[in-house]
């Protein structure tokens, strides 16, 4: 049979720190630049599905009202 090494059972303490303690940002100022205000893509396609599914509920709101008698604001 093989003989193994004994393993030993002590631990080693590591003292743990912080690797960017102490050190200096290189590169002096930061030059912050803002971008133009303004609509983006997403704020555009939020607004004109509101806009579509208000306008869908008053048509199909009207065409109750004017058929069935049945509206909230085109009652018969």
């Amino acid at each position: 049979m093989a003989t193994s090494k004994s393993r030993t059972t002590t631990t080693t303490t590591r003292r743990t720190t912080s690797r960017t303690a102490g050190k200096t940002p290189k590169g002096g100022d930061v030059e912050v630049v803002e971008e133009a205000g303004g609509m983006d893509l997403d704020t555009g396609v939020g607004i004109i599905t509101t806009l579509l599914l208000i306008t869908a509920l008053v048509f199909l709101d009207y065409e109750l009202g004017k058929h069935l008698g049945a509206g909230i604001l085109f009652k018969q």
